[in-house]
């Protein structure tokens, strides 16, 4: 914190201090980087976070289990359907709850479209933050069709909270399956459109190749996880690596990188957008009719009809809503591949209506940390095409 009292004068020669943020529109949040520069040589880069910090996970200590669900949203904003999942995985998890067939392969669904939608939002941005801004034209048509999705399926486009313990608030509308299977054909020719323009650019080559390269044994040093982990070469996914959710029966890759740098994180992504393609299309071969929610009443609320006509049910209701799932002692970790990594939920419950501690494992933390290391020695235009790469999200960064 010494450099940024630091003022210009008392630096020697060329060497000044810039603050990149938090309202720029490269720091892609409210992400504040001071920059100690020497000409346009970056010398140091101190991030410096906490400006979106909410104190989520001191709030779910004083909220039921389903209420914590809406706060998932705002950690990753950008693909707040993986957030609900991932959270409701690990409360069924402590709890031993198996859901609906239905409702796992809905899930698997709308995580993957949130996952293309991350993504999306990574590619674009960080394109257009270099300056191929035609690039975002062509994929955010496709992220409005996901938000369209996620609007029939939760009623809500960003904040989606549609999962519930135990399964999901309600099943998919009619109109939702042919919508998805017209994005999958739409999706994929946007894909292809994004790579005839970018992927052998010259121009973006020059401000992506090299830049930001790390190698596979830093960056599981560091604890890179997802896409910036597997950019330099290492094949990990939690999706094959721990599956949940039936992900071991899909059949899909995981693509790999070499060098870690910006153009194989691009590569990676886009990789993974068609990757997700491929398992949305096994989802829908598989749904078949049949319920979202467990039929267990001290873990789900009853239908309306059973509450108004049936006294088991009316005490069921009652119970959940005033007094909350009856949860047994003890402690969980549950993971989830999100869109930029290993999303885990570390769960303490002491039996009570409340959790005693939630701690969120968010995957841009490890990643952000490293950013100094990444950029020292390049120039700030290098900054920014590392930062975008990294796709730090704030909201799941400082909680």
């Amino acid at each position: 914190m010494e450099s940024i009292a630091l003022s210009k004068q008392q630096l020697d020669g060329d060497r000044m201090i810039v603050n990149m943020g938090p309202s720029h529109p490269v720091t892609h949040g409210t992400l504040r980087i001071v920059l100690e520069l020497e000409g346009e040589t970056i010398t140091k880069a101190t991030p410096e976070i906490g400006y979106l910090h909410r104190g989520v996970e001191k709030l779910g200590e004083n909220l039921s289990y389903q209420q914590f669900i809406p706060l998932t949203d705002r950690l990753n904003y950008t693909s707040s359907m993986m957030n609900n999942v991932g959270y409701t995985l690990a409360v069924e998890k402590l709890l031993d709850v198996k859901i609906p067939r239905r409702a796992e392969l809905i899930r698997v669904l709308v995580s993957e479209l949130a996952r293309i939608g991350d993504h999306i939002v990574c590619v674009g941005i960080n394109a257009v933050d270099i300056g191929a801004f035609t690039a975002f034209l062509y994929l955010f048509k496709q992220r409005e069709t996901i938000y369209d999705l996620f609007e029939m399926a939760a009623g809500q486009r960003l904040h989606t909270s549609f999962t519930r313990i135990g399964g999901l608030m309600r099943d998919i509308p009619e109109g939702f399956v042919p919508l998805t299977e017209h994005f999958l054909v739409e999706c994929e020719a946007a894909i292809n459109e994004l790579e005839r323009l970018l992927t052998r650019n010259p121009i973006w080559h020059d401000r992506t190749k090299g830049v930001g390269a790390i190698s596979a044994e830093e960056a599981i040093s560091w604890g890179y996880t997802g896409p910036c982990l597997r950019a330099a070469g290492v094949p990990q996914d939690l999706r094959k690596a721990q599956p949940y959710l039936g992900y071991e029966t899909y059949d899909f890759d995981i693509p790999v990188g070499t060098t870690g740098d910006v153009f194989d994180r691009y590569l990676v992504r886009v990789e993974e957008m068609r990757q997700s393609l491929r398992i949305i299309r096994q989802v829908l071969d598989r749904l078949e009719p049949g319920p979202v929610m467990v039929d267990d009443y001290k873990v789900a609320l009853p239908p309306k009809e059973k509450i108004y006509t049936r006294m088991e049910s009316l005490i069921h209701h009652f119970k959940l809503i005033m007094h909350g799932i009856e949860m047994p002692v003890g402690e969980v970790y549950s993971a989830t591949e999100g869109a930029n990594g290993e999303l885990g939920f570390y769960i303490v419950s002491d039996g009570g209506k409340n959790p005693y501690r939630i701690r969120v494992r968010p995957p841009c933390l490890p990643i952000f940390s490293s950013f100094d290391a990444q950029v020292k020695g390049r120039l700030i235009a290098d900054a920014v095409a590392v930062l975008g790469a990294m796709n730090v999200i704030a909201g799941e960064l400082d909680r």
